[in-house]
């Protein structure tokens, strides 16, 4: 089974900024879509940036503009920056990827182990 190592939270002021970035484990064949949720204590895990294979990218309308996420397709690595962090940013990120194991085989869903991400007021 492969994981995804997630690494680039901590704690940062209003207005900073923060890069996180979730690899695959292992060498795999490939990875189809690729995002970032986010839960905070007591709610529910929602959807903040997904990209697809091919680079298509979508983000929740609270972090667009502020957050960009990309994708290195050759290091089956996709990465979350954010810029002008507000308070209520603060939340554990998880990293999410279909994955294909190999050639021939159908994707299935992994998750990262979660980051913290703290912004200070």
């Amino acid at each position: 089974q492969v994981q995804l190592v997630e690494s680039g939270g901590g704690l940062v002021q209003a207005g900073g900024s923060l890069r996180l970035s979730c690899a695959a484990s292992r060498i795999i064949f490939s990875i189809n879509a690729m995002g970032w949720y986010r839960q905070a204590p007591g709610k529910q895990r929602e959807l903040v940036a997904a990209i697809t294979s091919g680079g298509s990218t979508n983000y929740a309308d609270s972090v667009k503009g502020r957050f960009t996420i990309s994708r290195d397709n050759a290091k089956n690595t996709v990465y979350l920056q954010m810029n002008s962090l507000k308070p209520e940013d603060t939340s554990v990120y998880y990293c999410n990827a279909e994955v294909v194991p190999a050639k021939g085989f159908a994707g299935y869903d992994c998750w990262g182990q979660g980051t913290q991400v703290t912004v200070s007021s």
